[in-house]
């Protein structure tokens, strides 16, 4: 089904996207329009078989109403699987708007994003995500009660990535205790690109595990706010010399999504590839190439996880120690991916879409 609200059109180009691409089988797509502020958004539910679908709300300055539409389809069903995997009851939806951020959101763009968002009566769940922020969604939810990400001081939970580093460094207790034996990641060495919210965090857990640490990051700023607390961490020049480093243990790429790709793979000094960025395989056969050069990949989606289970866990009025011990799962959820891709002889990134799509399955068959 296809909804069109607001101002805006059906389009044949829109009706193929959804009905014939790879990124079939959403059950819902709405385009919002408001001419007033300038909205114009997109908001894609993949799956609501496990409850009201959950994702974030992207606003990103897309070269076409096709990319953003193409985009939308295809994190709402990524979020579909990081839920089912996380063991939430939440299904996958997306949105993103479209434009620049820091040129045309506004407070009336965002209240008038909030009235769509609410319009689909709690079937989506929004948060924040790539060009919005918790004082956002504090402005969407004044005209829609189902927004997640919100200041403490608006009944939110504030910052997700406390956990989401922390699920992060159980994926890679986890990836330890798969290829060493052992879930500890003392005396390892780990190379993380991109050391902001998340990756500062993820820092603080490995050198307190006893991990060696050799970070870089585009903005300067980042590192040196590292290097400043942390002076043991080393430093390296960008992600091209990171992923070359002697003796590296892990990998965690912690910035933009396609890091995993037929320039990085093959050399890639590290046997564990875990971290926090989204969408890190390239494109489908990556995940192949890893497992061919012996190289264990934790699923991005399973791993980076502790996030969604934050915001999922304001709908109930959120409890940090509730949301810690459900993130500190992702480390039995990963062991167990691991399992699953040694029994069936295919890749950890192919046995955890079976696994989530087993799971949204048995869901959906009991509707």
């Amino acid at each position: 089904m296809t909804d069109v609200t607001g101002d805006s059109v059906r389009t044949p180009d829109v009706l193929h996207t959804l009905f014939h691409s790879d990124q079939g089988g959403h059950e819902q797509v709405v385009l919002c329009q408001d001419r007033a502020s300038g909205l114009k958004a997109v908001i894609a539910l993949h799956s609501t078989a496990l409850g009201p679908a959950l994702g974030g709300t992207r606003f990103y300055p897309y070269a076409s109403e096709e990319e953003a539409v193409a985009d939308a389809l295809n994190l709402a069903r990524g979020m579909s699987y990081k839920n089912a995997m996380a063991g939430l009851d939440h299904g996958g939806g997306k949105a993103v708007i479209i434009g620049d951020p820091a040129v045309v959101k506004t407070e009336q763009l965002l209240l008038a994003y909030g009235r769509f968002v609410a319009s689909l009566g709690g079937r989506y769940v929004t948060a924040c995500d790539v060009g919005t922020y918790v004082a956002d969604m504090d402005v969407v939810a004044r005209e829609c009660r189902w927004t997640t990400g919100r200041s403490p001081e608006n009944g939110g939970a504030g910052d997700s990535s406390v956990l989401t580093a922390f699920g992060v460094f159980q994926g890679m207790r986890a990836s330890a205790q798969h290829l060493w034996g052992d879930p500890t990641l003392r005396g390892r060495k780990v190379g993380i690109a991109g050391v902001g919210k998340v990756g500062h965090h993820l820092v603080e857990h490995l050198l307190a595990d006893g991990a060696e640490v050799v970070v870089t990051d585009v903005r300067a700023e980042s590192v040196r706010r590292i290097t400043d607390q942390h002076p043991e961490v080393a430093v390296v020049a960008d992600t091209e010399a990171l992923i070359r480093v002697e003796g590296l243990d892990i990998y965690a790429p912690c910035a933009l999504g396609g890091a995993l790709n037929d320039d990085s793979v093959p050399v890639l000094t590290a046997k564990v590839v875990c971290g926090a960025a989204n969408n890190q395989l390239a494109h489908p056969g990556v995940e192949k190439d890893l497992a061919d050069r012996g190289i264990l990949y934790a699923p991005d989606y399973v791993v980076n996880a502790g996030g969604v289970i934050q915001v999922a866990d304001e709908l109930h009025g959120f409890d940090f120690d509730r949301c810690k011990e459900k993130a500190a799962k992702i480390f039995d959820t990963t062991l167990g991916i691991f399992a699953r891709a040694k029994a069936d002889g295919i890749p950890p990134a192919a046995a955890a879409d079976r696994i989530a799509e087993q799971r949204i399955a048995e869901a959906r068959s009991r509707h």
